[in-house]
């Protein structure tokens, strides 16, 4: 009987994921309508600048620009698509290059499809993977190092979430007994920032730590020197 991931991917094949999502990109130009698309077969989310007069519309750019150079890749092998629980429409790639990607569906179904169908992708490509060539680990203790890697980028991003949380919470604050310039805030406020900080530099040299150690004939993947812009 057909799996419920392989009748995902072969309906994903017959009918190739895509479709305009917001994408944020940073605190000063925020969330930014971008076409994307997935390729099941190579297991890359591409995606591409909307038509100025197709924002905000499920109408896909003009034939030139998806025949360009995509604005972006993503490679999904080794990744983790997640539902944020901010909202109903927002969810999150953590990449297996760290790179964490944010997106935002127009509806609950439709990230709902969207997360359906990107995991089905991600664990098709991640089975396909070659491990044994691509570390001098035993399959075992690679996979939980790889499964440590993800959950600790998913940790990050948490906590860089929090930390926004508390910043906003405090700057805001209307109480009584407390106003925002209280020194026992700041201080808690200085803290959590530099503990973020501190995480985020350590996850790096761990990073930097797996790059060094891949074997040298092990190739960049084509979406790494591609911005996530």
């Amino acid at each position: 009987m057909e799996s419920q991931l392989n009748r995902m991917i072969n309906q994903s094949l017959r009918h190739p994921l895509s479709g305009q999502l917001s994408k944020y990109t940073n605190v000063m130009k925020g969330w930014q309508y971008r076409w994307f698309t997935v390729d099941a077969k190579t297991g890359f989310l591409s995606y591409y600048l909307c038509d100025s007069s197709s924002v905000g519309e499920d109408i896909a750019p003009s034939p030139h620009v998806l025949a360009s150079t995509p604005r972006g890749q993503v490679q999904l092998a080794g990744a983790v698509v997640y539902p944020s629980d901010e909202d109903s429409r927002t969810f999150s790639i953590a990449c297996a290059s760290g790179d964490t990607v944010k997106l935002r569906a127009n509806d609950a179904r439709a990230r709902q499809e969207w997360v359906d169908g990107l995991r089905a992708v991600v664990e098709s490509h991640t089975q396909a993977m070659d491990i044994s060539n691509s570390s001098p680990l035993p399959p075992r203790e690679l996979l939980a190092a790889s499964d440590a890697m993800v959950s600790a980028r998913q940790a990050l991003f948490l906590t860089e979430q929090c930390n926004a949380s508390l910043a906003r919470a405090i700057e805001n604050i209307d109480c009584a007994s407390f106003s925002p310039t209280d020194p026992d805030l700041l201080l808690l406020k200085a803290i959590s920032t530099a503990s973020t900080q501190c995480l985020h530099q350590c996850l790096s040299l761990l990073q930097r730590h797996q790059e060094i150690n891949q074997p040298s004939g092990e190739m960049t993947p084509p979406s790494m020197g591609l911005a996530l812009q």
